[in-house]
């Protein structure tokens, strides 16, 4: 099917190629204009054992395709690839947060154009666009990871032009590596750092179906042109059977033109109860939390179920623009400070409620949402309490820095050399993305230490020991922080072999997460955190 495209394009001097997602250093989203579709579609369901994690929907068109890629919990990814003659030409992706329409302005944008051994970037956002230049390889070719579809179409290309490797570039992460091609019958293997993709092709040469073993993912092509029949199925954020708490859909109003949607869980037969409000990560959150290449990981529901058998209430609530909250208008400008803002809208609406104890109300943030919850605690004295959950101590630009470092030493196939080489781009790389995009600017020179330093409030302090996105010291630097400003009320809990997601994993590296056994939050930091919110809220 899309092989046959391959072909009618080759003939007529030109390749398509499908590209789709990406997520800069941390997970800047980046965007594009609508392209108009010409051909029928064909349909792809991503799929781990009986679960459907998404589906990405390709339509070819004389000279470029587009792809739409839909992951469960993650924003959708809007791509569109040019070529001429056999090489894949401009690439632009759009990124829009779940549940918004892609029919509108996304959310940024991006181009990348590769030209000689160098990858040109040109990224427009908030009404600016900043252009970069990052060094590559000659011959290299852009490759998105997140589409399993893309990789299938990369392989093919290079089988097409008989290459046993094709250097490409890393569009998550900004550096170029080696893939290397085997065939093994109708089957293709084309392994990138370490990790195999294999492509097994229909009796007309084109991709039906992919498996990645490392992460048990399978994505299959559907029968004939596309439907909506396989599309992630809708959450449900009810109460399980028999709970002892139940689950209110909610609608929470904002001074800033829209509203917010979460989910309220209640103990049952219950008056005047405390509550925690949930804050979730960088990027777009459903009220979950849920990452789509961890399946079944849903933390905040796992916090909220744990809590609500010990007498609290919990409110957990989509971002600003996310699922079924308002405000995707404002969000591609929104920095951590509006999303506090947000925050403190939901504890305003918790406030008015009858059924709930509006002085014993506390804040559970996890990653970006453990630099947000003190930001609320310094400017409203009468939130009860604060969780910082794998919390940041130091600023954007120093998180990002290790990342980075952390990825180039993580790269065995690169020489010292070719490491030296990328380190040297990083920080015209940060610069660049700190001033197109207002988040990451406010993100990377803003000190966490100015709003821990004015929090009087018991403050409780979660750090997994493995984890390689929020470093462990970085929790005793916060309780230091805190201390040394007069704050007398802090716990501390580090727990062993648990990773960002506090996920069992003595590895803790963000490459290993789709491979993880147990998706759930572990007993142990629930444990902890229960404990602690009951004590706190006497």
């Amino acid at each position: 099917m899309l092989h046959l495209l391959f072909k009618r394009s080759r003939r007529g001097g030109a390749i398509a190629l499908l590209l789709a997602v990406v997520a800069l250093l941390v997970g800047i989203v980046l965007a594009t204009t609508a392209h108009a579709q010409t051909a029928p579609a064909y349909h792809f369901v991503y799929l781990r054992s009986t679960d459907t994690l998404g589906t990405e929907l390709v339509t070819p068109g004389p000279s470029s395709i587009v792809g739409l890629l839909t992951m469960r919990g993650a924003p959708v990814m809007r791509w569109e690839q040019q070529h001429t003659n056999t090489n894949p030409g401009r690439l632009t992706l759009a990124v829009f947060a779940p549940g918004t329409p892609t029919t509108g302005l996304p959310t940024q944008n991006i181009v990348v154009a590769m030209v000689r051994d160098s990858a040109k970037l040109t990224i427009s956002a908030n009404g600016t666009t900043n252009e970069q230049a990052l060094l590559s390889a000659s011959g290299a070719v852009a490759l998105v990871g997140n589409s399993v579809l893309h990789t299938a179409l990369m392989a093919d290309h290079a089988r097409g032009a008989k290459k046993a490797t094709l250097p490409v570039f890393l569009t998550n992460g900004g550096r170029t590596i080696t893939a290397t091609m085997a065939e093994q019958g109708d089957t293709t293997v084309m392994s990138i750092a370490g990790m195999a993709v294999r492509i097994l092709w229909d009796i007309n040469g084109g991709p039906r179906e992919m498996f990645i073993p490392a992460q048990n993912l399978r994505v299959v092509r559907t029968t004939g042109a596309a439907s909506g029949s396989s599309a992630p199925a809708k959450i449900d954020y009810g109460a399980p059977a028999n709970a002892p708490y139940t689950a209110e859909d909610v609608v929470i109003p904002t001074s800033r033109g829209y509203t917010l949607a979460g989910t309220l869980t209640r103990p049952k037969g219950a008056a005047n109860v405390p509550a925690v409000v949930t804050i979730s990560g960088s990027g777009p959150q459903d009220r979950d939390s849920r990452i789509s290449i961890v399946p079944n990981y849903a933390p905040f529901r796992d916090i909220a179920d744990t809590l609500g058998r010990r007498g609290i209430a919990v409110l957990r609530f989509d971002d600003r623009g996310v699922g079924a909250s308002g405000g995707a208008a404002s969000r591609a400008n929104a920095t951590s400070a509006d999303f506090a803002d947000d925050v403190a809208s939901v504890v305003a609406y918790l406030r008015a409620r009858a059924d709930i104890d509006g002085t014993r109300i506390a804040l559970a943030g996890h990653s970006e949402g453990g630099f947000i919850a003190p930001m609320v605690a310094a400017t409203d004295p009468t939130v009860r309490a604060i969780a910082l959950l794998a919390g940041p101590a130091y600023n954007g630009r120093r998180v990002l820095e290790f990342q980075n470092e952390n990825a180039i030493k993580s790269a065995t196939q690169l020489t010292e050399t070719q490491r030296d080489s990328i380190r040297r781009t990083v920080p015209k790389g940060l610069d660049s993305i700190a001033a197109a995009n207002s988040w990451m600017g406010f993100f990377m020179n803003t000190e966490p230490s100015a709003a821990l330093r004015r929090v009087k409030q018991p403050t409780l302090v979660l750090q997994g020991n493995t984890d390689q996105q929020v470093t462990p010291e970085q929790a005793d630097s916060i309780v230091t922080i805190l201390k040394s400003s007069g704050n007398t009320r802090v716990t501390l809990r580090h727990f062993p072999a648990t990773n960002h997601l506090f996920l069992l994993d003595p590895s803790g590296a963000p490459a290993g997460y789709t491979a993880l056994k147990d998706t759930r939050v572990r007993r142990e930091v629930l444990g902890a955190l229960a404990d602690w919110v009951v004590r706190v809220m006497k």
